[in-house]
């Protein structure tokens, strides 16, 4: 196990272990470096007898988690897109070892839920929010599918209509309406958010452990099935995808703090070019250096800089 967390933060104190995401610069949106840490923070909690319940949040008063870092995205795995395959292994495990700790697991939402952010709540069993949280789902506004979890399990808690708004809008929902979808449990000023989650696990702390364990484990039923059914495309649809305009512009114009051109792919599909390529399918050679495989669109060689006929 890990012996010391850069990212997160790990507390075990009168029966509960708290993570909390400690990126709150980056709105504690999380690296491959802090799903490694949640992971292995769940796991610990889940074999510390000294825990009965644990509570994952975020740092500071902005966000709870804000899903992944998309400027690792873009620097990495728009680059190499092999590598997000294997990126998907440790974020599948932290959800795993959240889901599958044995113990309760309550999210403390101190401020803005988003993406992945909100997959990670999700996976969660519990959710209290402060009154000014916000939880958006954010994948088709930069080039993503949130199949991490979103279009799992947000039909089964808030219902097919209300996921498919979050997911084709990316709008934001208020605490209030999230409490009323059932999407969190509980609402609460952010200065009695602590004693909310306090009572809450003194409720829980005051039932037998392991009657909790299989409790729990029951009603992972649905969600545990849907996720087995639907994660190993996931997974390699969405390496496949890196590789593809979408996400590198979406993920690029996130980065650049500029608006997304989606209506620049849209209207270069309907004249017949496939939004895939760049610059054009790879049918082109070089009669004077004999490369192959170059760009339809390219008018000179790129490797010895000869004009294409």
């Amino acid at each position: 196990m890990v012996k010391e967390y850069t990212e997160i933060l790990y507390d075990v104190k009168d029966w509960v272990a708290t993570i909390t995401i400690n990126r709150p610069k980056k709105y504690n949106a999380y690296t491959l470096q802090t799903l490694h840490e949640i992971s292995d923070a769940a796991l610990s909690a889940s074999w510390d007898d000294k825990v009965g319940v644990i509570v994952v949040t975020g740092a500071g008063q902005k966000a709870f988690c804000t899903g992944g870092d998309v400027k690792e995205y873009q620097e990495k795995y728009t680059q190499k897109p092999r590598d997000f395959w294997k990126w998907c292994q440790i974020f599948e495990r932290a959800l795993h070892h959240l889901r599958s700790c044995g113990k309760p697991v309550i999210a403390r939402l101190n401020g803005l839920v988003a993406g992945g952010g909100n997959e990670v709540q999700m996976a969660c069993d519990l959710a209290v929010a402060a009154d000014h949280v916000e939880i958006m789902q954010v994948g088709t506004r930069v080039g993503s599918v949130a199949a991490g979890g979103a279009t799992q399990w947000l039909p089964i808690i808030i219902g097919d209509r209300r996921a498919r708004e979050m997911l084709f809008t990316c709008d934001r929902i208020s605490a209030a309406q999230a409490k009323d979808w059932g999407l969190v449990n509980e609402v609460v000023p952010y200065e009695k958010l602590d004693e909310a989650i306090a009572k809450l696990v003194k409720k829980i702390l005051d039932k037998f452990p392991e009657c909790l364990r299989f409790t729990k484990a029951q009603v992972n039923f649905w969600k545990d099935l849907v996720w087995s059914l639907t994660w190993p495309s996931v997974r390699d649809w969405l390496s496949v995808h890196f590789a593809s305009q979408e996400p590198h512009e979406g993920m690029t114009a996130f980065v650049e703090k500029r608006p997304a051109e989606y209506m620049r792919l849209r209207q270069e599909a309907a004249a017949g070019k496939s939004p895939e390529f760049k610059w054009g399918p790879w049918t082109r050679s070089c009669s004077k250096c004999g490369a192959k495989y170059l760009p339809q669109e390219l008018d000179f060689c790129g490797k010895c800089g000869a004009k294409l006929s």
